[in-house]
């Protein structure tokens, strides 16, 4: 198994991705699958195939397998790719054999998640490339889909990057306007009021600090952060705030992130860079689902859907 495929064994929570999965089902068929139910006979079964139109990174195939699970718990689920995994064109990653109204019944959530998934950790991926050797990780920021950050934080990390905070209560990470508010406007009390704040901490705290101008950097280190965040710095600025800092505290680097400028970005010697773009803005990776029907008995006394 590639290292990347055995560090990510396991580290999706059955309970998360499931209360996802029967949300996402309750959408989509809150009283069932009437074409399916009309269609389809009660126990006609299939084997249907997930295959890839387009290379990339796999993410997903354990909630491609809950899903199908969900509408048909004697479902067989073969996983032919492991999260975490490349592969080309023309790639089958994914085999499921059941009830075939079951699995036209998950056939879009199933889809529409690992699509996702997919497209995040592929356009991570990217990122980590660029940025190899240099010492700088890739990290991702709260601009998630909401109820669905823990399936793409995870494909996040299926892509070779890190996750940041996973949400507001586990770190502090002050930014201007967290700052405008505790100095009002007022430079010199940046010090005194971050480490007023850092006081109020628990030691295992990890305490950020965002700042946008080079001259906010000494009263914020002087506070005794954990991380300064340069947010929208130029190169030549990202390389002296680097300088600045000294080692002192992490350095990240925030704005203006795209493959274009990551590389420039990382060899300024940053700790981290963080892109919004993981998450907020991927197309879904083009993965199809082609099913065939293997026994199609004929339709039975009742097989369509129940009146009412």
């Amino acid at each position: 198994m590639p290292a990347r495929a055995a560090a990510l064994a396991g580290s999706l929570p059955e309970a998360a991705v499931l209360a996802v999965l029967r949300a996402a089902l309750q959408e989509d068929a809150p009283y069932g699958d009437v074409t399916s139910q009309t269609l389809i006979p009660a126990q006609a079964r299939a084997t249907a195939v997930l295959n890839a139109r387009v290379p990339g990174v796999l993410s997903g195939g354990e909630v491609f397998a809950a899903a199908m699970r969900l509408t048909d718990p004697g479902a067989v689920v073969e996983l032919l790719v492991r999260d975490g995994e490349p592969f080309a064109a023309g790639t089958a990653l994914a085999r499921v054999t059941g009830n075939a109204r079951a699995v036209l019944l998950a056939e879009r959530v199933a889809l529409n998640l690992v699509q996702r998934m997919s497209a995040i950790a592929t356009k991570t991926a990217e990122f980590v490339a660029l940025v190899a050797g240099t010492g700088a990780r890739i990290t991702d920021t709260r601009k998630t889909t909401p109820g669905l950050r823990v399936l793409e934080r995870y494909a996040v990390r299926c892509g070779g990057g890190a996750n940041h905070r996973f949400s507001l209560s586990d770190a502090v990470l002050a930014k201007d306007n967290h700052l405008a508010v505790l100095t009002g406007g007022d430079p010199a009390k940046l010090t005194a009021v971050l480490r007023g704040a850092k006081a109020q901490l628990g030691h295992t705290t990890h305490f950020e600090v965002e700042v946008d101008t080079m001259e906010q950097i000494e009263p914020v280190l002087a506070a005794g952060v954990d991380t300064i965040m340069l947010d929208n710095f130029s190169l030549p600025e990202l390389a002296a705030g680097v300088g600045l800092v000294g080692g002192r505290a992490r350095v990240e680097a925030s704005g203006n992130v795209n493959l274009d400028t990551v590389a420039d970005i990382a060899a300024t010697g940053v700790d981290v860079i963080s892109i919004g773009a993981l998450t907020h803005s991927v197309a879904a990776l083009d993965l199809g689902l082609d099913i065939e029907l293997d026994v199609a008995p004929a339709v039975e006394s009742g097989a369509g859907p129940a009146a009412g």
